[in-house]
């Protein structure tokens, strides 16, 4: 098996709120928007993030996914400068997201913040002045 991911599913509670957040806030363009089902975004190369409503993914998968408190997993944002960071995190909260984490030197050189989409998904913004953070930037 080859190492990589293609698609990264999230379960969303209601697309209409996730589509305002995701097109008209932030200002990303789907890939594919079926209404009512799922939206999707080309965020690489061959990467899409998949954002599906739950009652599709009870469907497919077979059971309804945990809910309560903060999921468990976590999503980053590279840019290349610090203040990147702070620019991302305030279109990302004029969109209506939460910030969860103001954004802070971290102990290991980089500065990263967090904000929370619709849904509670975490969206670390990072800056990354190493060798591996700097290989994901476009």
């Amino acid at each position: 098996m080859d190492q990589r991911v293609s698609f990264i599913t999230l379960v969303v509670t209601d697309l209409d709120a996730t589509r305002r957040f995701y097109v008209d806030g932030l200002g990303w363009e789907p890939e594919l928007d079926v209404p009512g089902e799922v939206l999707m975004f080309r965020v690489a190369d061959k990467v899409v993030l998949s954002l599906w409503v739950e009652e599709g993914f009870v469907a497919e998968v077979g059971h309804a996914p945990a809910r309560g408190g903060v999921p468990p997993v976590t999503l980053a944002h590279n840019v290349a400068t610090p203040r990147g960071v702070d620019t991302v995190l305030e279109h990302a909260r004029a969109a209506g997201a939460s910030v969860v984490g103001e954004a802070v030197e971290r102990e290991w050189g980089g500065y990263t913040g967090y904000f929370a989409d619709p849904d509670g998904f975490r969206w670390e913004v990072a800056y990354n002045p190493g060798d591996i953070g700097r290989s994901v930037l476009p």
